[in-house]
């Protein structure tokens, strides 16, 4: 009978060891739980604006086509937002930042930053 206790009491000892190892763990978990944004904004997450820097290659009414040049270029056109804004005249070879959402698997333009042009104002001789 006495083996029988002393086996009793070594369970219950690793499994005491096991629940203080596991609580940290456990409460960690709760925080992480707890962090996390609800359901009602997680869309708002996914709306959230994207940008692209690039220079203007292409400009109409209805679109939008910004390339980023450098080792990889790429193009990207764009569909003008109803109420676009613009800050800055957009023409071709200007050089900006579109403010885009992702909408029905098309890039839709919102707001749209023109950069100013680099001057040389060096008063060098």
């Amino acid at each position: 009978m006495r083996q029988g206790w002393s086996f009793t009491c070594t369970c219950a000892a690793i499994a005491l060891i096991a629940c203080a190892t596991l609580a940290p763990h456990a409460a960690h978990a709760a925080r992480i739980a707890a962090a996390k944004p609800d359901a009602a904004s997680a869309p708002r997450a996914r709306a959230s604006l994207r940008q692209f820097s690039g220079y203007v290659t292409a400009v109409d009414k209805n679109s939008l086509t910004v390339e980023k040049r450098g080792k990889n270029p790429t193009s990207r056109v764009f569909a003008r937002h109803a109420e676009m804004s613009t800050v800055g005249e957009v023409a071709k070879e200007a050089r900006v930042t579109v403010y885009y959402r992702d909408e029905g698997g098309r890039a839709v333009a919102h707001r749209v930053v023109v950069k100013a042009e680099a001057t040389d104002s060096g008063g060098g001789r």
